[in-house]
Order: C-alpha cells, then structure tokens, then sequence
C-alpha cells in the first residue's frame, strides 16, 4: 500500500476524504492542526475518525495561528456569523490550508508519500479563496519546484476529490463508504462536547446537505430544534 497524508479537520469533508484515500488502496496518514481554534472538539473528532476509518497513524501539529489572530476562529473577540454575510467571511482564516499544506507536505516527504488528500469544497462552502481549484493546482506546482522529492522526480500529487461536488454529494458518497457522520464536528462554535450551534455558516451548509441527500442528520445540536 502507497502511504498518503490526509489532512484530517475532523469535519464531514475531510472523514469524507480520508474514506476515499483509504478506498483508493493507500495507507492513510492523518494530520490535523491544532492551531488555536475556538474549540478542540474537532480535534478529538478527528482521532474518532481516525481510528474507525482505519488510518495507520494519526498526529497533532499545533501551529499558533491564534497569536496571529485575523479570523473568527482564531480570536474570540470576532463573532461568528450566524447569518450569511457579502463577500470572504470573517471565519477565514489567513493562510491556513497554506500552511496546513506545507506541513501536509514536509510529512509526506519523510514518509517518502508521493500523495496529499485535503477535503477543500469549491461548491457548497463559505467562499474561502484557499478552498479553490486554482490555489490546488498551484500549490501542486509549488510542491514539486520546492522539494527534493519533486526535483529529483517523484512526483507530488495533491488530491481533492471533493472540489466540484455539492455537500449533498459528498455526504452520499461518504455513507457510500461507510462514514459515520455522527463522529464529526463541522459547527465553528461547537461546544467543549461538540454539540453544534445550528447557527453559523457550516452548520447550515451541512444540515442543508443531508436534507438534500435524503439521509437523516446525525448531528446533535446545542438547541434540539435547530
């Protein structure tokens, strides 16, 4: 089995991800990124995922992007949009899926892993610049003129297999493969247990996207009637 990194957020996309890298044949190495979000709760959703989807390892990097601030999550002094907003919304993060990527790929060159797996969505989502097939295949090409791997020939691959399908979509292909959706946190303001807000941009995105699939929501909401 080829080794592949898979960023692991610990949300419905990337478990998503992790089941069709692990679908695929290769042997999933999981990364998720403490890097001062509002709340751990993804965190530990993402070993959940993890371990039920059968990952060889999972690692924790932390990265203080918190220290940089910027964002509504990373600084508590932002307040999450609980309703739809014009334009990038204030949850963006400044460089994340960059820096998330170059980590991404460092680890990949120490496994000697030609393949990177990021479960970004340029379809239903919040209109993240680093979330579009352009910022992809750039940093492709960046990741094969910035690492000796690439120089000497082999290849990095960055996948996103979820890039131009709807959040329906993504969720029918992942019960597809056996996702338990129950284990993963998408709310940006979940709670220390991982209940969701029901309020905020992902937790529509998401609710939306099993009532389009036609799957019952797994999730448990702060407000039972959200």
């Amino acid at each position: 089995m080829k080794p592949a990194v898979i960023l692991l957020s610990g949300g419905l996309d990337s478990a998503t991800v992790l089941a069709i890298a692990r679908e695929a044949g290769f042997a999933c190495h999981a990364l998720s990124l403490d890097y001062g979000q509002r709340h751990n709760a993804e965190l530990a959703a993402a070993a959940r995922v993890a371990q039920s989807l059968g990952a060889v390892e999972h690692r924790v990097i932390r990265l203080g992007l918190g220290d940089i601030g910027g964002s509504a999550l990373t600084d508590d002094t932002i307040a999450v949009p609980e309703s739809p907003t014009e334009g990038i919304p204030v949850t963006y993060v400044p460089a994340r899926n960059t820096v998330m990527l170059a980590l991404a790929l460092a680890w990949a060159e120490v496994l000697g892993a030609r393949d990177i797996f990021i479960g970004v969505n340029a379809v239903d989502y919040s209109g993240y610049p680093d979330c579009r097939p352009e910022f992809i295949a750039a940093f492709e090409r960046m990741a094969n003129l910035a690492t000796k791997a690439g120089v000497e020939g082999a290849a990095l691959h960055i996948h996103a297999p979820l890039q131009q399908l709807s959040k329906a979509q993504i969720i029918r292909r992942g019960a597809e493969l056996g996702v338990d959706y129950a284990q993963t946190v998408s709310c940006y303001q979940a709670t220390p247990e991982g209940l969701a807000c029901g309020r905020c941009d992902s937790c529509r995105l998401r609710r939306e996207g099993f009532r389009t699939a036609g799957i019952p929501d797994p999730t448990c909401y702060v407000h039972a009637a959200s």
